[in-house]
C-alpha cells in the first residue's frame, strides 16, 4: 500500500455518528459514505431526521439511516444499538458528535437546568454511546476507532461559556483514558477540537455573545475572527476530513490525541 492509498479509508466500514442529520454531523456522514463506508446516525430533531430521510430517499446506493433519538436519554441510546446492529450488523467506527451550546452568561446567572443539560448532552450522552459501542468496536475485523467532537474550547478558558468549555474539557479527560484502556484490544480513541465553524450554530453563539456584550452582531464577528490565526472560520469540511483520516490507515498510529482543527484560534 502507497502512502497515497493509504490516506483512504478501507471501503465498507460500519460507521456510527451521533447528531448526524445536520451540521459537521451531516458533513462528516456523506464523507464517510463517498470513501464507500455504510453510515447510520441519530439525531434530536425530527425536522433534521425528515429532511434526511427525504433526500436519503433518492440516493440509487448505500444510503445513510437513521434514528431520532435525545443522545441524553439512555433508553433511546438503547434503541439506536438495536438500529446499528439490524442496519450495520456491526461497528467500526463511533463518532461522538452530537452536543449543545450551552448558555452564555456570567456564572450567576447561569440556572443549575442550564448546566445539567449541558453536561447531558455534551459529556454524558458521550459516555452513554461509548460503553455500549466499545463490545461491537471489539470485534471490528481492523481495529475500532472513537472520535469524540471536543472543541477548541476543550483547551481555552472561554468566560461566559463555562458550561460549555467544562464538558469539552472533560471530552479530552474521557479520550486519553479511553485511549489507554481500549488500546490493547486495538480500539483507538481520539477527539478533535473544532474552532469557530462556518454554520447556522456559530452564528447563534456569536449573536448571544454580542448581546450578552452590547456590541453589534458585526463587531462581534470581527472579534472572533482576529482571534484565529488564519482569520477565517473552519468549515465543516474539513473537520470532516479529519475524522476521515483518523480512520484510514495513515491514521492508525495515532491514539489518546485532541487535535485541532481551528485555525489556530488563540484565545476565546
Amino acid at each position: 500500500m502507497t502512502v497515497l492509498q493509504m490516506l483512504k479509508p478501507q471501503a465498507g466500514l460500519r460507521v456510527l455518528i451521533t447528531g448526524g442529520a445536520s451540521g459537521i454531523g451531516l458533513v462528516t456522514a456523506r464523507a464517510f459514505i463517498d470513501a464507500g463506508a455504510r453510515v447510520h446516525v441519530c439525531d434530536a430533531s425530527p425536522d433534521a431526521i425528515d429532511a434526511l430521510a427525504k433526500a436519503e430517499a433518492r440516493a440509487e446506493l448505500n444510503p445513510i439511516t437513521a434514528t431520532l433519538a435525545d443522545v441524553s436519554d439512555r433508553d433511546a441510546v438503547e434503541r439506536v444499538f438495536g438500529d446499528v446492529e439490524s442496519q450495520l450488523g456491526g461497528l467500526d467506527v463511533l463518532v461522538n458528535n452530537a452536543g449543545i451550546a450551552g448558555p452564555t452568561g456570567g456564572i450567576e446567572e447561569i440556572g443549575v437546568e442550564e448546566w445539567e443539560d449541558t453536561v447531558d448532552v455534551n459529556l454524558n450522552a458521550q459516555f452513554y454511546f461509548a460503553r455500549r459501542a466499545v463490545p461491537l468496536l471489539r470485534h471490528a475485523p481492523h481495529g475500532g476507532t472513537i472520535i469524540a467532537l471536543s472543541s477548541v474550547a476543550g483547551r481555552l478558558g472561554y468566560a461566559f461559556r463555562t458550561p460549555y468549555a467544562a464538558t469539552k474539557w472533560a471530552v479530552v479527560g474521557m479520550v486519553k483514558s479511553l485511549a489507554i484502556e481500549l488500546g490493547p484490544t486495538n480500539i483507538r480513541v481520539n477527539a478533535v477540537q473544532p474552532g469557530v465553524v462556518k454554520g447556522p450554530r456559530i452564528e447563534r453563539v456569536i449573536a448571544a455573545r454580542a448581546k450578552q456584550m452590547n456590541l453589534p452582531y458585526e463587531e462581534m464577528e470581527k472579534q472572533y475572527l482576529a482571534k484565529i490565526s488564519l482569520r477565517r472560520m473552519t468549515t465543516p469540511e474539513e473537520v470532516a476530513a479529519t475524522a476521515l483520516f483518523l480512520c484510514s490507515p495513515a491514521g492508525s498510529g495515532i491514539s489518546g490525541q485532541a487535535i485541532s482543527v481551528c485555525g489556530n484560534v488563540e484565545v476565546l
